[in-house]
């Protein structure tokens, strides 16, 4: 059972920034970020193909949003700037994609327990 764990998260001013980090047990080629809002839908954010470095974002996130690898550590980061109040929620790690878009939550097999992100204005 591949286990994810994610850190990073906590409570910033808008503008602010946050670094997040999701540290795989085995080497996952395929992982990716999501967010749930509170009262929303799980989206998704950035995702990477480790073998290659290629990363997918959401249109609304490029820019703002970096997401990067540490093979060596089995673990991806996603880096944030220019945080908004909008951004706050629960973010997900998730790895192996079996179905599905690239950053469609219902595709991927494993599911950290997630870190809280809270921007205030």
């Amino acid at each position: 059972q591949v286990q994810l764990v994610e850190s990073g998260g906590g409570s910033v001013q808008a503008g602010g920034t946050l670094r997040l980090s999701c540290a795989a047990s085995t080497y996952m080629d395929r992982m990716a970020w999501f967010r749930q809002a509170p009262g929303k839908e799980r989206e998704g954010l950035a995702a990477i193909q480790t073998d290659l470095g290629i990363a997918y974002y959401t249109d609304s996130m490029k820019g703002r949003f970096t997401i990067s690898q540490d093979n060596a550590k089995n673990t991806v980061h996603l880096q944030m700037n220019s945080l908004e109040p909008e951004d706050t929620g629960m973010y997900y790690c998730a790895a192996e994609r079996t179905l599905g878009g690239v950053l469609s939550p219902n595709g991927y097999k494993y599911w950290g327990q997630g870190t809280q992100v809270t921007v205030s204005s």
